[in-house]
């Protein structure tokens, strides 16, 4: 079985198109290319001429699953442009609009996209002929963080309520109550979800990655602080550029981002928690201990059990934000623009997302650079593949095809961000 090839049309339960290409020579993997084709679709070419205030409404739309995170990377770059001061009450606003992002991704990636890979079915729907409590309660959880959305950002898909310096309009204490004991129930199944996470069966395979996350003094990160990484980088979103930089591989239509003095980095879930454990709340700690993740997590495969936790996490934040909901004076800060260039970064439920923009005098956008996690994760996926390989590589042809799509789908990959997966071609020889 030296001489074998295998091909997989596409990778389903991922955002996107693409392929892998491996190599396997004398029974040793010699090659692994994340052959990205989708074509690239141009966001920053399109952002260039238009107004200052139009990005949120464009960086949406290249993401249907994360948007937020788009629109609101955009927002925080033009009002670090302009030298924006923001309240707390919108800012609160914001992170709550996280959680609802957060909530509704994490939930569909846990449940429909990746816990059928550890189950042993093909999709959610064979799932749930065996497991229908479970999807029902997916379905709900992923509905309240739609909601969530719906009440902050206008609808759930491609937000129209967000601008530069806040909002158009904002809820009300009571319109956010409305939602109080669906999120307490939320809260409830995050729990249950964590745990059910940690119940799957995960294969022995740790790796040592340079984790860099957006880190806050304060708080679990969603939308601002610094870059950091668990091997020293400690540096602001203007000062990315200096230490991160993308590059164009043959094989793929998505940049491959790496750090300037090393190389590949994970960014995700697992970065964030590696790097943020100590903000997370005391229940999310006590459910963690509960289920056996320690601060750190370096198994890929774990991923899903992070995203439990951090689906508790927002839930609970959100809690909090809507306990302690001040009404803004105002949905929004005047905004003078001006010849400037404007940083940012934020957490997607996917990883850290880079953006930054040239605007001129009068207020139109001269550059842009949008960098997704897909594309930052893309050098680390072969990396894990590569290394992942040499395990499954006696298995038969079906398992070991399983095997590597269920390790691409740890990191959740939207490939449709990243191109600016999966047919599977094995070459033996």
């Amino acid at each position: 079985m030296k001489n074998k090839t295998i091909k997989v049309d596409y990778l389903a339960r991922v955002e996107g198109e693409g392929a892998l290409y491996l190599k396997i020579k004398n029974d040793e993997v010699a090659d692994v290319q994340l052959q990205i084709f989708e074509p690239p679709r141009f966001f920053e070419a399109f952002l260039r001429g238009r107004p200052y205030y139009e990005a949120p409404d464009i960086t949406a739309r290249i993401c249907g699953i994360c948007p937020v995170a788009y629109q609101m990377s955009a927002v925080h770059a033009m009002e670090n442009a302009f030298g924006a001061v923001i309240p707390n009450e919108i800012r609160e606003l914001r992170r709550l609009l996280y959680c609802g992002e957060w909530i509704e991704s994490h939930t569909l990636h846990l449940y429909m996209l990746h816990a059928p890979d550890f189950l042993g079915y093909d999709d959610v729907v064979h799932m749930a002929k065996d497991h229908p409590e479970v999807v029902k309660k997916a379905l709900r959880l992923k509905k309240i963080g739609n909601d969530i959305m719906n009440m902050v950002g206008g609808r759930e898909i491609h937000p129209i309520n967000v601008k530069v310096g806040g909002f158009y309009k904002v809820p009300t204490r009571n319109e956010l109550m409305k939602m109080y004991d669906d999120i307490c129930w939320a809260r409830d199944a995050a729990i249950d979800t964590a745990k059910f996470a940690a119940s799957l069966e995960f294969p022995e395979f740790f790796q040592d990655y340079e984790c860099v996350s957006v880190v806050h003094p304060d708080e679990y990160p969603f939308n601002e602080g610094r870059i950091m990484s668990t091997k020293g980088i400690d540096i602001s979103p203007e000062q990315y550029d200096f230490h991160f930089r993308e590059e164009h591989v043959e094989h793929s239509h998505a940049l491959h981002s790496r750090i300037r003095e090393r190389d590949n980095y994970l960014v995700g879930p697992i970065a964030r928690y590696n790097l943020n454990y100590d903000k997370l709340t005391p229940l999310c700690k006590e459910i963690a201990s509960e289920i056996g993740l320690g601060k750190e997590v370096y198994n890929p495969f774990k991923s899903i059990v992070v995203r439990g936790i951090e689906t508790l996490y927002s839930c609970e934040e959100a809690l909090r934000i809507i306990d302690s909901y001040r009404m803004p004076d105002s949905p929004s800060v005047e905004i003078e623009p001006s010849e400037a260039t404007g940083y940012a970064c934020t957490e997607a439920p996917r990883g850290m997302i880079y953006h930054r923009y040239r605007v001129n005098s009068e207020g139109l956008i001269e550059d842009a650079k949008i960098v997704p996690p897909t594309s930052q994760n893309q050098k680390t996926i072969e990396s894990d593949l590569r290394n992942f390989l040499p395990t499954v590589i006696n298995l038969t042809e079906k398992e070991m095809v399983w095997k590597c799509e269920q390790a691409v789908r740890n990191y959740d990959p939207c490939i449709s961000c990243a191109t600016h997966f999966l047919t599977l071609h094995i070459e033996r020889e």
